[in-house]
């Protein structure tokens, strides 16, 4: 496994998927929407987080170098996240696949072009107020130590400003679409089903 300093590791070639790239701050209801056009649409859906954490918690020596990276406080290479979302794409018989919480900036974008080969087809950005993330955050029962309301707010603001020169560039070639999810879980699935119908449904999977 590499580190910042290595090569990526080599991934093996797959065929060309039609990818969705699923982007929103912390707390925007990602997960959750993922989850339904999973279920009803039968198009897998990959995690950089989940896959980080599932490698790792494989005990394998490629996790234990990535848990290395993370406990040194270095940031995992775009080159490495990329290779474990190839890996996970292979895996998968749909030609339609969603990608959760990716690019988090620009070099995720530009790595992902340059070792992929080929971009997303489309950006579907969840678009939720601050106040509302911060508060859902704050709900969550998972205990976890960076769920306090300054770092919550640190984070939403990360995402901003490492997401915009992104979503800027996915806007000027027409590939954003945005659902507003300040709103109960049924109302943004609606919305958000019928557009997958309209842009993917009619098309073989």
């Amino acid at each position: 496994m590499a580190t910042a300093s290595e090569a990526p590791p080599k991934t093996e070639s797959v065929k060309q998927k039609r990818v969705v790239f699923v982007v929103g701050g912390p707390g925007s209801g990602k997960g959750t929407q993922c989850d339904l056009i999973s279920r009803d649409f039968g198009v897998p859906f990959f995690s950089t987080g989940d896959l980080i954490r599932s490698l790792i918690a494989s005990g394998c020596p490629e996790g234990k170098q990535l848990q290395d990276i993370i406990l040194q406080g270095q940031i995992i290479p775009s080159e490495v996240t990329v290779g474990l979302l190839q890996k996970a794409m292979a895996s998968a018989t749909s030609d339609t696949v969603l990608i959760d919480g990716f690019p988090r900036n620009t070099e995720n974008r530009t790595v992902w072009q340059s070792q992929v080969g080929y971009d997303c087809e489309l950006v579907l950005l969840f678009d939720c107020p601050e106040e509302v993330m911060v508060e859902r955050l704050r709900r969550r029962a998972e205990g976890r130590a960076d769920d306090n309301e300054e770092t919550i707010k640190k984070r939403v603001q990360n995402f901003k400003s490492q997401m915009a020169p992104v979503l800027d560039y996915y806007r000027a070639i027409g590939k954003v679409t945005t659902i507003s999810t300040d709103r109960p879980v049924d109302d943004i699935y609606s919305e958000l089903s019928s557009l997958w119908r309209q842009r993917f449904a009619a098309s073989p999977v």
